[in-house]
């Protein structure tokens, strides 16, 4: 089977599409104009565009085929604050939706596919949890697998199997204590930022004991005036590991950290999650096989397994539920590290683009020969009951 290409005016459009989402960068849950784009753009190639779905207003599906298999190719927009696309987002919509054009044209040379194909537009992915919402709110329901694809610098192709992510949880503690004159009267005062240093000074002791890959920080919020005891004080913190196991592990010994601030100075203190749980990916072997078939055939030679990325993604959420798979590609020359200034500048050189036509095309063919050979497309729904029965 021929790997099947971006070209013409429509290879150009959708190299539009992705410019436009990197010259005007929309963060999460905001990114109105950014999900207009890729909506406008695949109802004009004969999709049925559904907007607002899971009642996020920035989220989409995009259906086109009535099959039997339901393929999901899963769309990031969101950027990042003071940077823009320093995650390479916008190559990540511009890669799904020509991996959905390029099916359509498969579907439409080909009914006997048997195939759907939905684009979903993901809101939220830097912070938020955009797919863990949409999960469950049912966005997901009835997709058998789900791919996307991720930039990354330098020029290795990674071999997807194997290789995980970190998951990761975020929240804010509020220390409540009570305020008073730092001069006139201070012992009357209970220092809620006292509580917050102690916290901070317990977790950075806490570190010698973290094993190596394991991730944990904390970002006070709130300052104050020298002449005021702080009655309130505010500090963000997450933590990551590479499995669930050890993720809620660390933090339990991480939430001991933030007890102790209250215990050694009479704050109250109140924790509450910021986003929901970003879960490990579980790469699927079967589809990652066929991905590395694209690969090796585009000239982009396998440079071994990421292993555990340093890295955390809501598409874990959805590898929890649905066979999936989140590859990592170098784009050639490029030297800045993610989530910079510089990524996201040298990101939409014409390596970014070159990379977006290999992924599209990649992504393309692992949903084509899941959909033609009888043999994987039984594994892949077996994959499929099994997982949205856990």
């Amino acid at each position: 089977m021929s790997l099947p290409l971006l070209e013409g005016d429509r290879r150009e459009r959708v190299h539009a599409l992705a410019r436009e989402l990197h010259a005007d960068p929309e963060l999460a849950f905001e990114e109105h104009r950014s999900a207009q784009r890729v909506a406008a753009l695949l109802e004009a190639e004969g999709f049925a565009v559904e907007r607002g779905v899971g009642e996020l207003p920035t989220a989409l599906r995009a259906s086109r085929g009535s099959g039997s298999l339901v393929a999901a190719l899963c769309v990031e927009y969101d950027a990042l604050p003071g940077i823009g696309h320093g995650c390479g987002h916008h190559l990540i919509a511009g890669a799904s939706v020509g991996a959905a054009l390029l099916l359509a044209d498969a579907l439409a040379a080909d009914p006997s596919l048997d195939l759907t194909v939905q684009v979903i537009g993901t809101p939220a992915e830097e912070h938020g949890g955009g797919k863990q919402l949409l999960i469950e709110r049912g966005v997901f329901a009835g997709v058998h697998l789900a791919l996307m694809t991720h930039p990354t610098p330098h020029t290795d192709t990674y071999d997807p199997v194997g290789s995980t992510s970190q998951a990761v949880g975020r929240w804010r503690a509020t220390y409540t204590g009570r305020g008073a004159h730092a001069a006139a009267n201070p012992s009357e005062g209970v220092n809620a930022n006292d509580a917050a240093v102690i916290a901070q000074v317990a977790a950075g002791l806490l570190r010698q004991r973290v094993k190596d890959g394991r991730r944990l920080a904390l970002v006070p919020q709130q300052s104050g005036v020298t002449n005021i005891i702080p009655a309130t004080a505010v500090v963000d913190l997450e933590c990551r590991a590479p499995d669930l196991e050890e993720f809620h592990a660390l933090h339990e010994s991480l939430l001991d950290c933030l007890r102790a601030g209250a215990l050694a100075t009479g704050c109250a203190l109140e924790v509450e999650a910021l986003e929901p749980l970003y879960e490990p990916l579980r790469q699927d072997d079967l589809l990652g096989g066929l991905w590395n078939e694209a690969m090796v055939e585009r000239g982009r030679p396998l440079a071994g397994s990421t292993g555990v990325m340093a890295a955390s993604t809501d598409m874990g959420n959805v590898s929890q539920h649905v066979p999936s798979l989140h590859p990592f590609v170098g784009i050639t020359g490029v030297d800045a590290a993610l989530h910079t200034a510089g990524f996201a500048a040298q990101s939409a050189g014409a390596e970014g683009y070159r990379l977006l036509d290999d992924a599209a095309a990649a992504m393309a063919h692992v949903v084509r020969r899941v959909a033609a050979d009888g043999d994987l497309r039984s594994q892949v729904l077996a994959r499929a009951q099994e997982l949205a029965a856990r």
